[in-house]
């Protein structure tokens, strides 16, 4: 029951349990080695993302039912120090979001420092890295970071960033695919290509049982704190494949609109919230509308607007003080 009212605080998760006796389990022409902490999860099942909710409404990212039985136990032992992470963490969070910015990189990669070090100057690991991006020595010094007896620069947080936010920019050249850099960052390159050769695959759900334990178990570590941060996946949390299906689908959606209903690019600072209660719509029903609205509006600079004809004539009447007091809005939270 304890596990049953955890989840059903995520509404990412609150579908789990629909997959459970679907499929077959993993197999291969030579056996890899097994996971117990994923036992339960089944193959056979859909691709990672699917495009809608079962209302019909434009989608959120949905977690592979591969993951379930590993992300449900670590939701329940670690949600609670991630949601009080998210506070104390913030500044860490800002500095390492505009580190990745100017790298074009997903700021949601500031999560592999999360479960890395949570976010500690002072971690250290058994095989010797260090800092929070847990880099070993040759590996940040070949990334232009100090490391000798007095000076240890992968305990800085600049500019260990710096240096991380680099590798993993070499590692996405290599791979092009986000759940394989994450993979290669914590067992290193060679073990990824090695369980590409061996699986003849580039899919991580495919190969992972041909990659060491620890590094199969960091990417799901990383989606599920991804999902427990976010509250649902992106970009980092799909194979490459996936990402395709994922874009090609919302694009396919977006065009394909109700009888009744519009839509428009915007841009601006525009807030979820101000936005729904100035249109005199519940919350749940502009999020229906427009998931992820602010996110990917911030992410993106431009968003797909999708109201009721009613709603977006009120929209255009409403427009600039929608979006002053919008701005308001964000600055008062920014000087707190």
């Amino acid at each position: 029951m304890k596990k049953l009212l955890l989840l059903t605080t995520l509404p990412l998760l609150a579908f789990l349990y629909s997959f459970a006796n679907t499929g077959q389990g993993y197999h291969a022409g030579n056996t890899p080695a097994t996971d117990s902490s994923i036992a339960g999860a089944k193959g056979g099942f859909k691709d990672l993302f699917e495009g809608t909710h079962a209302d019909g409404s434009l989608f959120n990212v949905k977690l592979n039912p591969k993951a379930v039985s590993f992300v449900q136990d670590y939701v329940e032992s670690h949600s609670g120090m991630l949601q009080r992470m998210k506070s104390w963490g913030k500044p860490y969070f800002d500095l390492i979001d505009d580190v990745l910015e100017k790298r074009n990189l997903p700021t949601e990669l500031k999560y592999l420092a999360v479960i890395e070090s949570q976010l500690k100057t002072s971690a250290v690991s058994w095989a010797g890295a260090v800092g929070p991006w847990q880099l070993m020595p040759q590996t940040a010094r070949e990334l232009g970071l100090r490391v000798t007896r007095k000076v240890d620069e992968r305990r800085d947080y600049k500019k260990s960033t710096h240096a991380a936010a680099r590798y993993l920019n070499e590692l996405y050249g290599i791979f092009n695919d986000w759940l394989l850099v994450i993979a290669a960052y914590n067992g290193g390159p060679g073990n990824v290509n090695q369980a590409i050769r061996k699986s003849g695959s580039r899919n991580f759900w495919e190969l992972q049982y041909y990659l060491p334990a620890e590094s199969r178990n960091h990417v799901k570590k990383f989606i599920a704190t991804h999902y427990i941060m976010e509250g649902d996946g992106g970009i980092t949390t799909m194979t490459r494949t996936e990402h395709a299906e994922h874009n090609q689908f919302a694009s396919a959606t977006e065009k394909a609109l109700p009888d009744g209903m519009e839509s428009q690019t915007i841009s601006g600072k525009f807030n979820a919230g101000i936005m729904a209660q100035t249109l005199q719509m519940d919350m749940s029903a502009f999020n229906r509308l427009n998931p992820s609205f602010d996110k990917l509006l911030s992410q993106n600079g431009t968003y797909e607007l999708r109201l009721s004809a009613e709603k977006m004539a009120l929209f255009e009447e409403r427009r600039n003080l929608i979006l002053e007091q919008s701005v308001r809005a964000a600055l008062t939270l920014a000087n707190r």
